[in-house]
């Protein structure tokens, strides 16, 4: 059973926290929609000022929707189209202080400021990216960063 979580410590003991919460949440799952699925709720739930939280797989040479928590989204995204697209076609996660800002960004929420995206791998190759949208500019910093990236780490892990 999982239980809603106030998070009170540091930011970081917090983020390890989740991390724990997700190794538990995946540890014995091998359904990957499944654990994408709980995997967006976690970070939904964890995550403050956020409004977009969720995954596209790399499916034919682009990117589709996966599981999710916000509003209706995209559902296809080339490969160096939007934020998600330039972190495949990068191979880096991507972290966008004003997306009104970035060349080519993709508005699927009108009330996103701010996003960060983070490639997911399998086996070397690219499986698809965590995208997480703000409403407010700068939301996302390099401690963010580094645990999200963490985050897929484990994910990579189960999928």
């Amino acid at each position: 059973m999982f239980e809603v979580k106030n998070y009170s410590g540091t930011k970081e003991k917090d983020y390890s926290l989740l991390l724990k919460q997700l190794e538990a949440l995946v540890e014995d799952e091998k359904d990957v929609i499944a654990n994408l699925s709980n995997a967006s709720a976690l970070l939904n739930q964890f995550l403050d000022q956020v409004n977009w939280v969720g995954f596209y797989l790399w499916k034919e040479e682009e990117l589709v929707l996966g599981p999710f928590q916000g509003l209706p989204a995209c559902v296809r995204i080339r490969s160096g189209k939007g934020v998600c697209g330039t972190a495949i076609s990068e191979g880096k996660t991507q972290r966008v202080e004003d997306v009104h800002q970035f060349p080519g960004h993709i508005a699927c929420d009108a009330a996103s400021q701010s996003e960060i995206v983070v490639p997911i791998y399998k086996d070397g190759q690219i499986f698809g990216v965590l995208d997480i949208d703000s409403p407010i500019k700068d939301r996302f910093d390099e401690q963010d960063q580094v645990y999200l990236e963490k985050f897929t780490a484990i994910l990579e892990k189960h999928i």
